[in-house]
């Protein structure tokens, strides 16, 4: 529609509502859109001046200043359209502008005087009262990249809930579980550069002139990899490019052996430990609800990639089929999850004992990865990871849990040693009354436990439904289908761990 056929305030809603969904991005469905825009214009029909304020921001793309467009901010500061709620800046912004926005990638302009950060009664939702940038040297997800680039882990929220509660931490300044997306993109990589520690996928051009220097190492006990870049390179080999605003993992290739050339420097990495590698590389239990599902599912170590799908081959081997098994106390619901597993997702064993997941199903699957957790700057447990179709990504670095094995039982140890010596008054100091203090401050330590060791070994993944405080689900063990993966040769380790510590005899309990 042209310009000289603008409608104003004073038009019907309905002229108003075709002109401005004649300007909208498409990233939304046209009836998902249509409700969106309707309902605004309601709101807004008492307010002419700001009504077309609206009209002129959206149908000129912002050449012309306009003012605040303002709605009722709600208890949450949500707003609900067609069954579906989210930010209601970040809902018009989408329509209108970036079709593919994050929540957390919008800052309002200076002269914006209802912003919705501004937390005032009304809101403003004229997009054009809105910038997409990212915070400075901060990415979503704690991963400070030395050149400007969004976030390669954005935080995302509930299948039918697109931004979830707000005043979430989205950087390390909090601990609340949260899902971490890790989208495809449509780029391929290249075939012939070789990336010495990839965390992710190779970056997509081969022109890039990314360092190929060695991911830093992380030391076991840091929170935060904020620091750990090579100062001078663009942004860290091992992470992908921004497309779009936002940095992605990439779609798998034909031949998935290009993205390990022989020549890469994880060949020549001596074993960390000279103990045989197990027959079988990994074992995957399926479990529905609560309950597990028919056996345990072992992979042979000569099998380095399984699949993991809904269909019904009974064989084995590298296909662990889950439409085969059945189970008396099957709901309806856990049916119809079950349909959508399809292709489900293949595990790939790399080197020693690294894994990566390909996503191989039409629906995202969520994965509970301790290294996951750490690339995304967050505590073990602390995320759930969305890797949607066609991701190849990396979720579990044996070295990475090795070192925190060794950490974390060298720290029980060292807290129980010095438990038993505050108790006994042994230990000095100005924190010492009796002994009683420090021992209340180590006990969290020395109460670390094989069990809790165990989980470093473990993957565990749902396929179609998430769980946390942004789903109806709050726990792993609510969605309909899900398989937990142990992983053998971390196991192996462990054991090594554990037989290396001295263990003290157990004191009799009172």
């Amino acid at each position: 529609m042209s310009i000289t056929n603008t409608p104003t305030s004073n038009d019907a809603c309905l002229s108003i509502v075709h002109s401005l969904m004649c300007h909208r991005q498409g990233g939304e469905s046209e009836t998902f859109a249509k409700r969106a825009i309707e309902s605004l214009v309601k709101k807004l029909k008492e307010k002419k001046d700001e009504l077309d304020s609206l009209i002129t921001a959206i149908t000129t793309n912002g050449a012309h200043p306009s003012k605040c467009v303002t709605i009722q901010r709600t208890l949450d500061g949500r707003l609900q359209v067609a069954g579906r709620k989210g930010f209601p800046h970040v809902i018009y912004a989408r329509l209108w502008r970036w079709p593919d926005l994050h929540k957390n990638e919008l800052k309002h302009v200076k002269y914006c005087q209802f912003a919705f950060d501004l937390k005032c009664d009304s809101v403003c939702v004229n997009p054009y009262h809105y910038e997409r940038v990212v915070s400075p040297g901060i990415d979503l997800s704690g991963l400070t990249l030395t050149g400007s680039g969004p976030s390669s882990s954005l935080i995302v929220k509930d299948e039918y809930d697109f931004d979830g509660p707000p005043n979430l931490p989205t950087v390390d300044g909090g601990h609340s579980l949260q899902t971490i997306q890790h989208p495809p993109s449509s780029s391929r990589p290249p075939q012939t550069e070789s990336y010495p520690t990839p965390s992710l996928l190779p970056p997509a051009e081969a022109s890039t002139s990314a360092s190929t220097q060695s991911f830093p190492a992380i030391p076991a006990g840091s929170g935060s990899i904020s620091s750990s870049w090579p100062r001078n390179s663009g942004f860290p080999p091992s992470i992908p490019h921004h497309t779009n605003g936002h940095l992605q993992h990439h779609p798998p290739m034909p031949h998935p052996t290009h993205y390990w050339p022989v020549h890469n420097e994880l060949a020549f990495q001596p074993p960390i430990s000279n103990h045989p590698a197990p027959d079988y590389w990994c074992s995957i239990a399926y479990f529905e609800m609560d309950v597990q599902v028919g056996e345990t599912f072992k992979v042979p170590s000569s099998c380095p990639i399984v699949t993991v799908d809904g269909y019904v081959d009974p064989s084995g081997g590298d296909r662990f089929c889950l439409g085969q098994l059945s189970n008396v106390h099957r709901t309806e619901a856990i049916e119809r999850a079950r349909l959508h597993i399809g292709k489900g997702v293949q595990l790939e064993c790399k080197g020693e004992g690294d894994v990566w997941v390909r996503c191989l199903s039409d629906h995202a699957v969520f994965v509970q990865s301790y290294y996951l957790d750490r690339e995304a700057g967050r505590a073990p447990g602390d995320a759930v990871h969305k890797i949607y179709p066609s991701a190849y990504i990396k979720v579990f670095d044996l070295r990475q849990c090795h070192r925190q094995m060794q950490q974390q039982a060298a720290t029980a140890q060292a807290a129980a040693a010095a438990q038993a010596a505050a108790v006994a008054g042994n230990i000095p100091g100005p924190g010492s009354v009796g002994g009683i203090a420090p021992a209340i401050s180590l006990s969290a330590a020395a109460g670390i436990g094989v069990d809790d060791l165990r989980r470093l070994c473990i993957l565990r993944m749902s396929f179609v439904k998430g769980w946390g405080p942004d789903y109806p689900r709050q726990s792993i063990k609510e969605t309909p289908c899900w398989i937990e993966i142990h992983l053998h040769r971390a196991l192996q380790l462990l054991d090594e761990v554990l037989h290396t510590m001295p263990i003290a005899d157990p004191q009799p309990l009172d």
